[in-house]
């Protein structure tokens, strides 16, 4: 943050509100600025040991080996909390993601069971067909064309409808 070449072996820093005419002056202790260079005051590791330890619960809160050095017992409570949240989370995710393939699942069920109505009826439909050609067939009133007309079937499959009952 501050580049300065006496700055870079500082990373806690507190700023206080002054008159820019008396310097001596200031607001008080209850406005200050404090700010910490997370990555430096690592880097340099002179501050505090409570401060360092939130200081490497921030920057490394990721890695179990380093965060299980430290004994500061609020930092212990705080990884221990994100490791509840983080289980949490993976809870919650695994659980939404069964509940996407059971509906994904449900989905295509319905789909293949329509589908297979829908060619269920088809099917009732071209046999309806046949079994009427045949019976008008028996009848002999009348002749291929129209019974090709009246089913709805094609003169070929007429002609086979008769051509099966042939013997």
């Amino acid at each position: 943050m501050f580049d300065a070449e006496e700055q870079s072996k500082q990373a806690l820093w507190c700023f206080e509100m002054r008159d820019r005419d008396h310097p001596e002056v200031r607001l008080g202790r209850e406005l200050q600025l404090n700010i910490v260079e997370l990555r430096k005051a690592d880097r340099l590791g002179q501050l505090p040991e409570r401060l360092s330890a939130w200081i490497a619960y921030f920057e490394h809160w990721r890695e179990d080996t380093t965060m299980s050095t430290h004994t500061y017992a609020p930092v212990q409570r705080a990884i221990e909390k994100l490791r509840a949240l983080s289980a949490d989370e993976e809870a919650r995710y695994w659980a939404e993601a069964r509940e996407k393939a059971l509906r994904d699942e449900a989905t295509l069920l319905l789909e293949a069971r329509e589908e297979g109505e829908q060619i269920g009826l088809q099917k009732g439909r071209q046999e309806a067909a046949h079994e009427m050609a045949r019976n008008l067939i028996k009848l002999g009133l009348l002749n291929d064309v129209q019974i090709a007309q009246i089913t709805g079937l094609s003169l070929v499959q007429v002609e086979a409808v008769r051509a099966s009952r042939t013997p």
